[in-house]
């Protein structure tokens, strides 16, 4: 069941990786247009947490597993 948890967290990570680089990218073309930056970067602050999140619990279960 572990290893199931573990898959499951990496495409966790995996995904926020792409949601952060996209952000990224959407913040760069708006910031070209003069656009307000202000949601997007909130919401790439969002990503940036939820990815910690997701990060740490990827470890927790590598190191349940180590035991």
């Amino acid at each position: 069941m572990q290893l199931r948890h573990l898959e499951e967290a990496r495409r966790h990570v995996a995904q926020g990786e792409r949601h952060i680089a996209e952000q990224e990218e959407r913040i760069e073309r708006l910031a070209m247009h003069g656009a307000d930056l202000t949601g997007a970067k909130k919401l790439l602050e969002n990503f940036y947490t939820t990815q910690m999140l997701h990060v740490r619990h990827r470890e927790r279960i590598l190191r349940e597993l180590e035991k």
